[in-house]
């Protein structure tokens, strides 16, 4: 198996670095929560390390994955943004997740502007999708914000009801108006 070397991103509020195992306190702690309830918890501590080696073993079979978010000024972990695709997803997609107290500052949106750059920049995605659950207004916003727009419903692996599927603008798309027309 080939290691893979997982690339730090900054903006200009947030580092998004590689999960590493020092992390499963703070996921325990999120799963525990009903934050968590639209991301498949909550989950026991156990189940939340199998989710981080879930995350962590992402990045080795796809070349992607998502990342932990910090604070780049206090190093505070605020939640885990990136790329997904495991087995029988619809497609690609942008998701995120926040942490306890760190909603409504705009980081789920500054950290997946970054994570989608990155998707069509370095990996040469040419779309990109967002799950959402229908009672989730808080990541519909988060799609908004970022140019997607509704595009039908999906029931991924392991979901009892279908979910929102928002499709994000290509490339070429923010190319001609800039990912600026979508913060």
């Amino acid at each position: 198996m080939t290691a893979v070397t997982i690339p730090t991103l900054t903006t200009e509020r947030l580092t998004l670095r590689a999960p590493d195992p020092q992390d499963v306190d703070t996921l325990v702690t999120f799963y525990a929560s009903e934050r968590s309830a639209f991301v498949g918890g909550p989950k026991t501590r156990a189940m939340a390390w199998r989710q981080l080696a879930t995350e962590i073993g992402h990045w080795t079979l796809r070349g992607y994955g998502r990342w932990m978010v910090d604070l780049t000024e206090t190093g505070e972990t605020v939640g885990m943004v990136g790329l997904w695709n495991p087995l029988e997803w619809p497609e690609a997609e942008i998701g995120w997740d926040l942490f306890e107290g760190h909603e409504g500052r705009g980081y789920a949106t500054e950290a997946a502007l970054a994570a989608r750059a990155h998707a069509y920049d370095v990996l040469g995605w040419t779309t990109a999708i967002s799950l959402v659950d229908a009672d989730n207004a808080g990541s519909a916003a988060v799609a908004r914000r970022m140019g997607a727009a509704p595009d039908g419903m999906a029931t991924p692996p392991g979901y009892e009801t279908p979910v929102h599927v928002y499709r994000h603008p290509g490339p070429e798309a923010l190319a001609e108006g800039g990912v600026e027309a979508y913060a």
